[in-house]
């Protein structure tokens, strides 16, 4: 009773220490602040600081993809700031993206700089080439850092892909945002932010200040959405339903008859690592997901056919666009859509894989 207690204990300081360490990255918007007259910078800094965090620096960057450097600490003055936190097979930062690319061609020129710090979940996503190819997919033109080492992740007490910081000219962190959705609110805020850097540096910007959302933007109804991320890998494979939960090496799993919700099948030969699962030749993946698209992060050294099913027939048309012929051919190591559905709802996927090598990581919903 005695250790459970002490544990207790630690556990609460543990979590307290933590909510401290990252309130210091949040902004206090509770404070109201002393009125100050427009022009007098330093005591609007004065107020500013008792606010806000100030912004952080770009450390210790592994290499940068399509800009020769950038630090955060020489456009502070100058620009307003928008630090995105994405790694590329992430689909909550894929779904993000176009209204980044839809801010930084509107208000780039205005004064607006977004620095993409991308920080890798799988081992694959330190590669620069990977990370290079995902940023001319996507049409990213904005700066992108690579952070593999998670230096500047930490220094920003970073939790979420994605996440997002927004400084203003004076360098402070005036507004932090996790995950997917929000946008006018955030448009809103950079307006917002862009005309008082105007009124800072004395300059005449027209500023809008309407919203847009991008035409390939992606909507998603969370609400309705009852099914988790779901990793292969023994690190995290904790809805392994027909398996050695945790368990590194070779597995040989039979299907069951019927399946489970938000359960996780394998039939045949795998070979688990802490990333990802590996067939071994003649595999199956089944899973009962209830949601509207199905995502899944795969790759193999050779192209591997990927037979797609949904409720016991090929995809046909709720087919994602990285299936053809109701086969998805996976290669790279990279995030496939395997079902575009037309409404949310329950629906079994099955995945037939005829060859060794595939890499199976995660599925993700939408």
């Amino acid at each position: 009773m005695e250790k459970r207690t002490i544990a207790l204990v630690v556990a609460v300081i543990l979590i307290a220490g933590a909510i401290v360490y990252l309130q210091q990255f949040t902004p206090n918007k509770s404070y109201v602040g002393t009125p100050v007259a427009p022009g007098n910078r330093a005591a609007i800094n004065a107020e500013k600081v008792k606010i806000y965090p100030y912004a952080k620096e770009i450390a210790e960057p592994s290499g940068f993809v399509n800009v020769d450097n950038i630090t955060v600490g020489s456009l502070i003055g100058k620009d307003v700031i928008l630090v995105d936190f994405w790694t590329y097979s992430c689909i909550n930062c894929e779904r993000t993206i176009p209204y980044l690319n839809m801010w930084y061609a509107e208000y780039h020129d205005q004064g607006l700089e977004i620095i993409g710090v991308h920080t890798p979940e799988f081992p694959f996503e330190h590669d620069i080439g990977n990370v290079r190819r995902a940023v001319n997919k996507f049409g990213i033109q904005y700066p992108v850092v690579l952070d593999n080492d998670y230096a500047t992740w930490d220094s920003y007490g970073n939790q979420y892909w994605p996440e997002d910081y927004l400084i203003d000219i004076d360098g402070f962190i005036v507004d932090r945002h996790i995950g997917e959705g929000d946008y006018n609110t955030t448009e809103t805020e950079i307006q917002s932010l862009l005309r008082e850097r105007a009124d800072a540096l004395g300059i005449q910007v027209n500023i809008s200040n309407t919203t847009e959302t991008p035409a390939d933007a992606v909507s998603v109804d969370f609400s309705k959405v009852g099914s988790p991320e779901t990793y292969f890998g023994a690190a995290r494979n904790q809805y392994l339903g027909n398996g050695k939960q945790s368990v590194n090496g070779m597995q040989t799993l039979v299907l069951p008859v019927s399946a489970l919700p938000n359960v996780l099948y394998l039939g045949g030969t795998w070979n688990f690592t802490d990333q990802y699962a590996e067939t071994a030749g003649n595999d199956t993946i089944v899973f009962q997901y209830n949601a509207k698209n199905v995502y899944f992060v795969a790759s193999a050294g050779d192209s591997t056919n990927v037979s797609v099913m949904v409720d016991g027939r090929p995809a046909g048309d709720i087919a994602g666009p990285d299936v053809s012929g109701d086969v998805a051919t996976v290669k790279d190591e990279q995030l496939y859509q395997l079902v575009a559905g037309k409404d949310y709802g329950e629906h079994t996927l099955e995945l037939d894989i005829p060859q060794p090598g595939l890499r199976a990581y995660t599925f993700t919903f939408g």
